[in-house]
């Protein structure tokens, strides 16, 4: 199993989750965040007094899949985040060892 975690730009999130739930991605956790890459924040106006935003509003996901839906689901993440702009976000790819539900106790694969 691989975690999956991405982050991207919020208006986008709509988009990514309908793509996820096409290839049969039946759960995620998603947190508002906010962080910087090479895109370094922007400056804004404010009542006429100018100011540097240095932390950009973000969206991050986090999914558990099966080694064989890690493929399908970067590339739903992937295609559906892009706008070819900076900022656009990353994807972290991790193994997983085991996953429990607390519930039932399923474990691994019965449990995502």
């Amino acid at each position: 199993m691989k975690k999956i975690e991405a982050i991207i730009k919020p208006f986008k999130m709509d988009d990514v989750r309908e793509a996820l739930s096409d290839i049969g991605v039946s759960g995620m956790t998603v947190t508002e965040v906010k962080g910087f890459g090479r895109q370094k924040g922007h400056t804004e106006l404010y009542r006429g007094a100018e100011y540097q935003v240095d932390f950009l509003p973000k969206v991050k996901l986090e999914l558990i899949v099966a080694d064989d839906m890690t493929d399908r689901a970067i590339e739903a993440i992937s295609s559906q985040a892009q706008t070819g702009k900076i900022g656009d976000g990353k994807i972290f790819v991790t193994n997983v060892e085991r996953v429990i539900r607390i519930r039932t106790g399923e474990e691994n694969e019965e449990a995502v």
